[in-house]
C-alpha cells in the first residue's frame, strides 16, 4: 500500500512561497496543440415541434484558450514569459486565440497561421432556466481534416528549436491534433521538459522528458488495466511507465483522490486533493496542473515541491466554471491557509 509522505519530506511553507515568488519572468516554451474552447450559453425556451429536443435561446458565446493554449494562458497569468509554438487556422477560433495571447502580452512569434487549417475547437452548449445555473448539454468538436503539409512541419521544427533555446523549460501539450509528434520531441533539447500527452504518452520514449503528467484513466488506457480502489495497481503501472519511457518522474492526477508522484528510486508521494467542496468544473484542470508543475521546476523546485504546488493549482481551477486559470495570489493564499491542516 502506498504511504503518504512523512512530514520531514514535505517542504516548508516558506520554501513553497519562495518558489512561487520565482515564477514571474521565467521563460517557458510551450509546444502543443493550440485549442479553442467555445462556450455558447442560453435559456431553455421550449420543446421543439420538429423533434423531442429542447430549444436553446442563445444569449452569448465566448472563446477561451484550451488544450496547449490553456497551458499558455495559465503560465501567462502566473507571470511567466511564455513562448508558444503551434498551429492555428485563419478562422474565428484562431483569431480569438491570437487576441487573447496578445492581450496577455504573450510572444506569438512561434505560432504558425495556416490558410485552410481548422483551429481545433470544442464548442460547449450551456443551457439553463432563468435564475438557474447553466449546465452543459452538448459538445461539438471541430477538428483539422487534412494532414499537416511537410513544409509546415519543417517550419514548426525551426520555430520550436528557436523558442526552446531561449527558455528555462519546455512544456509539451499533445492533444492528438498533429502539431506535436514524438519525432519532433526527440529533436528538441531543453534542461527541463514536461509532457502531457492525451493518447500517446508511451510513444514519446526516446525524447528527453523530465516528467509526464497523465491522469489515472489515461494510465489505465495505456496499459489496458483497471485501477479502481487498488492503488497498488496504479503503482505497478506507474513504475512500468517510468521504465518504459526512461524518465525520472511521473505525476498521476486522480481527480477527487488527488495526485500521486512517482520517482525512480523513491517511495510514492501521495497528495490528497486540495479543497473541501465538490468540483464545479474540471475542464482544462490538467493544463493548469502541468503549467504550475513546469513553473515549479523552472523556478528551482524538485519534483515533490513542484507537485505540491500543482496540486494546489488543480484544486483551485476545478472550483471555477469553464476553462480557468489561477493566479499567484490564489496559490500563495492556498499554501498559507493549508499549512496548518497537515494535508
Amino acid at each position: 500500500m502506498m504511504a503518504r509522505a512523512q512530514s520531514a519530506e514535505v517542504p516548508s511553507v516558506a520554501r513553497l512561497l519562495e518558489l512561487l515568488h520565482g515564477f514571474p519572468g521565467r521563460k517557458i516554451a510551450v509546444l502543443g496543440d493550440l485549442v479553442a474552447d467555445e462556450f455558447v450559453s442560453g435559456e431553455i425556451s421550449r420543446v421543439s415541434r420538429e423533434a423531442p429536443v429542447l430549444i436553446l435561446r442563445r444569449r452569448q458565446s465566448e472563446f477561451r484558450p484550451g488544450g496547449g493554449a490553456n497551458a499558455v494562458n495559465n503560465l501567462a497569468h502566473l507571470g511567466a514569459r511564455v513562448l508558444p509554438v503551434g498551429f492555428i487556422g485563419d478562422d474565428p477560433a484562431g483569431n480569438a486565440l491570437l487576441e487573447c495571447f496578445r492581450r496577455e502580452g504573450v510572444n506569438c512569434s512561434g505560432i504558425i497561421r495556416l490558410r485552410g487549417y481548422t483551429t481545433p475547437t470544442k464548442t460547449r452548449f450551456l443551457a439553463g432556466w432563468l435564475h438557474t445555473t447553466a449546465q452543459q448539454v452538448l459538445r461539438v468538436d471541430s477538428e483539422p481534416s487534412e494532414p499537416l503539409p511537410p513544409a509546415a512541419r519543417k517550419k514548426l521544427e525551426v520555430r520550436a528549436r528557436r523558442q526552446t533555446s531561449r527558455a528555462d523549460a519546455l512544456l509539451i501539450s499533445d492533444y492528438g491534433y498533429g502539431a506535436v509528434t514524438p519525432a519532433l520531441a526527440r529533436k528538441i533539447r531543453a534542461r527541463i521538459v514536461t509532457l502531457d500527452s492525451r493518447y500517446a504518452m508511451l510513444s514519446f520514449r526516446g525524447a528527453r522528458i523530465s516528467a509526464a503528467t497523465p491522469n489515472e484513466p489515461e494510465m489505465e488506457a495505456l496499459y489496458h488495466a483497471s485501477v479502481g480502489s487498488q492503488v497498488r495497481i496504479l503503482e505497478g503501472l506507474a513504475r512500468r511507465a517510468l521504465r518504459d519511457m526512461r524518465i525520472p518522474a511521473l505525476l498521476v492526477t486522480r481527480g477527487k483522490d488527488g495526485m500521486v508522484l512517482f520517482e525512480r528510486g523513491r517511495p510514492p508521494l501521495v497528495i490528497p486533493p486540495f479543497g473541501e467542496a465538490e468540483a464545479v468544473d474540471v475542464t482544462g484542470a490538467g493544463d493548469t496542473v502541468i503549467a504550475v508543475f513546469t513553473l515549479g521546476l523552472a523556478a528551482g523546485g524538485n519534483f515533490r515541491e513542484a507537485a505540491l504546488l500543482a496540486n494546489y493549482a488543480g484544486g483551485i481551477a476545478v472550483m471555477k466554471r469553464g476553462t480557468a486559470t489561477v493566479t499567484l495570489r490564489e496559490l500563495e493564499d492556498a499554501v498559507r491557509q493549508n499549512s496548518g491542516s497537515g494535508r
